[in-house]
């Protein structure tokens, strides 16, 4: 289950903000939550250049809204986020040459983490989280997955690497599960039970149709707190978790 707004969705933005019209995002609010939803299900809401575009203003409009406390980030239709619409990139190649110079210069935009998104961000993985889709749960504040959920990495299977997304996995959860998902590709999934086990995710929500009003409810609980003191506690976490040496386990 997941948010439901229309699509294409008008937002208001922050204020004095022209509003925007999204075409491969729906962004709402409800009461003091943001919902940022990834809206191409036919593709597998799979990221195209103009999703890509829309991801940067989207995290900024919802960080910079005064109204917004906590944000959730989830997908509409079978799956949450499968990563990069390569066909579709192939077709644009001044798109996919940009998203390639952002990638090797680690100058990508499109999770909350590589926006600096202050406020605090909630996955609720709907279900399928494939490639570079992982990069939303590797760089969330926290991650509920419903139980239709499952996590595989199909770089390899593709003749591409697996980078960045894996790379912040690694340093959530133990080393050996996300190095066998990386090396098998395709052929590896990880089921939500299993990724909660992991420690990948912190939730798994039964049944899959109760996963947006778990994660409004955890965001209404968040919201409760002083946004300063949210922002701080967020930002003293991660960069604890970016030291070297702090992370996953070996095993």
């Amino acid at each position: 289950m997941t948010a439901s707004p229309a699509s294409p969705s008008p937002s208001a933005g922050s204020a004095g903000a022209a509003p925007r019209t999204y075409t491969r995002l729906a962004v709402e609010r409800r009461g003091p939550v943001g919902w940022l939803v990834f809206d191409r299900p036919a593709q597998g809401n799979a990221m195209d250049a103009a999703m890509l575009d829309e991801l940067e203003y989207a995290w900024r409009e919802l960080d910079d809204d005064p109204a917004v406390r906590v944000i959730v980030n989830t997908g509409r239709g079978k799956a949450f986020q499968t990563g990069l619409d390569v066909a579709q990139l192939a077709r644009d190649p001044a798109a996919l040459r940009e998203q390639s110079r952002r990638t090797k210069r680690s100058e990508l935009r499109l999770t909350a983490h590589h926006n600096k998104v202050r406020k605090p961000v909630i996955a609720a993985v709907n279900g399928i989280c494939a490639g570079g889709g992982l990069h939303f749960v590797a760089d969330a504040d926290v991650v509920i997955a419903s139980s239709a959920a499952v996590f595989l990495d199909p770089h390899v299977t593709v003749g591409q690497v697996s980078a960045a997304e894996a790379v912040t996995l690694a340093r959530r959860m133990p080393f050996e599960p996300v190095m066998r998902m990386v090396l098998a590709g395709r052929h590896e999934r990880i089921t939500a039970q299993r990724a909660y086990e992991l420690g990948m995710v912190g939730e798994v929500v039964d049944p899959p149709e109760s996963l947006t009003e778990a994660a409004q409810a955890l965001a209404e609980t968040i919201a409760r707190h002083p946004p300063e003191r949210l922002a701080a506690a967020k930002a003293a976490l991660w960069q604890a978790l970016e030291q070297p040496g702090v992370g996953g386990k070996a095993t």
